[in-house]
């Protein structure tokens, strides 16, 4: 039976319908699924937001350290003699240097855990100047973290400058003034002196910019410690942080004891008189230093000189050595300063300011420094000084005065 075109033409319509039909039941699926993985989706999120939300039970965590070595072998066990030999300063200094540093550094528990004691926050300190220890060995020993190291070592610095300094550095004046100058007479057989000076160079990590102003003329990075010494290794006047490019007689010109010196006139009175030329009160220093009223330095040695210059250069200069024996002592004391310091260089200054503070606590207190500590002081070479022309201001005064002194000792 044959099939009309008509017949034909409405099997393939009924076909197309049915395949219409089953393409739009696929695609309405997928977008009901799409919706529905859309609608879970956002569900998840609003969830992940809501929960930011919810407080969450606090976890305190922290990490366990040892204080055994402090609170057992050192509080416990340290005789006078190991208290000396490891903290550079007899129990007596170190006790007295937590009252008088106690309302600067003592510190307020937390929640998370109790505060670093006063007392080992000194002895942290005092271990770090006065070994070259690393902050993380210094953190182990004493059973802290290493960053808390570094924050004690600064804050105990600082307190140390701030209370003590005014105390225990300031130049002489009245009988304190007269004692100094009878010291030097007797001990050192310089008449009228009142200190030595002279310019030591500290080994720093020098900073990014500008840092060939620390090259110092031996080749190694430093900064600047001037100091005013009496005849029994104190330092009266300290000027430090200067780079160690610098002159040491720019230094001195441009530091608060030549402006006493010059300006304060803090040497007036006690002169003395030898064949009738005035001699007043004055400071010495090597040949890197301006010759003046109030600074007398020896004569140049690259010139012929006679009996009697020699004798006044050797009188001067044994005089003088008391300020390089008390460099001797402060390193032996705080090794940290023999060797390349590698705090910031902002933090540098404090430091060493530091350090000639406790120098002259130990000394005042008579805290024995041995043998030992002085040999196996190792300093790296200290740059030379050149020569410093006499300043005309005060040249023909003190020219006077001087040669009035080469005659007084070679008689």
């Amino acid at each position: 039976m044959r099939v009309s075109e008509g017949d034909q033409f409405e099997e393939q319509y009924q076909r197309l319908r049915i395949l219409l039909s089953r393409r739009r039941r696929v695609v309405r699926r997928k977008r009901l699924e799409a919706r529905r993985r859309y609608v879970r989706l956002m569900m998840v999120l609003s969830m992940a937001v809501m929960a930011t939300f919810v407080p969450q039970p606090r976890v305190q965590w922290t990490l366990q350290r040892s204080s055994s070595w402090w609170n057992y072998i050192v509080l416990e066990t340290f005789t006078p003699t190991h208290w000396l030999e490891n903290f550079r300063v007899s129990k007596e200094t170190f006790q007295y240097l937590c009252i008088k540093l106690k309302p600067l550094i003592a510190r307020q528990n937390t929640q998370l855990r109790k505060c670093v004691s006063v007392e080992k926050r000194v002895a942290i300190t005092l271990w770090c100047l006065a070994t070259c220890s690393e902050y993380r060995t210094i953190a182990h020993l004493f059973g802290i973290a290493r960053c808390t190291v570094c924050e004690i070592v600064h804050d105990t610095c600082r307190a140390i400058v701030s209370a003590l300094q005014k105390l225990f550095i300031k130049f002489p004046d009245g009988d304190n003034r007269q004692e100094v100058v009878d010291g030097f007479k007797s001990t050192w057989g310089m008449i009228q002196c009142v200190g030595s000076v002279d310019g030591c160079h500290i080994p720093v990590m020098p900073p990014a910019l500008n840092h060939t102003d620390y090259y110092n003329r031996k080749g190694w990075y430093s900064i600047l410690l001037q100091a005013v010494v009496d005849y029994k290794y104190i330092f009266r006047d300290i000027c430090v942080g200067w780079p160690g490019s610098v002159h040491d007689a720019r230094v001195f010109k441009n530091s608060g004891i030549y402006t006493k010196l010059s300006v304060d006139k803090i040497l007036d009175g006690s002169e003395i008189q030898i064949s009738d030329t005035t001699i007043p009160l004055f400071i010495i220093g090597d040949s890197a230093y301006p010759l003046s009223k109030f600074l007398m330095k020896p004569f140049a040695h690259n010139t012929a000189l006679s009996t009697q210059q020699k004798t006044f250069n050797y009188t001067l200069s044994r005089s003088r050595i008391v300020v390089e024996n008390a460099f001797g002592r402060l390193k032996a004391r705080w090794r940290r300063l023999t060797k390349r310091n590698d705090m910031s260089i902002t933090h540098v200054p404090h430091v060493i300011t530091a350090c000639c503070i406790l120098h002259n606590i130990c000394e005042m207190f008579n805290d024995a420094i041995p043998e030992s500590w002085l040999n196996a002081e190792v300093d790296m070479d200290q740059p030379p000084t050149a020569t410093t022309p006499e300043d005309t201001t005060y040249t023909s005064d003190a020219t006077i005065i001087r040669n009035t002194l080469v005659d007084y000792y070679s008689t």
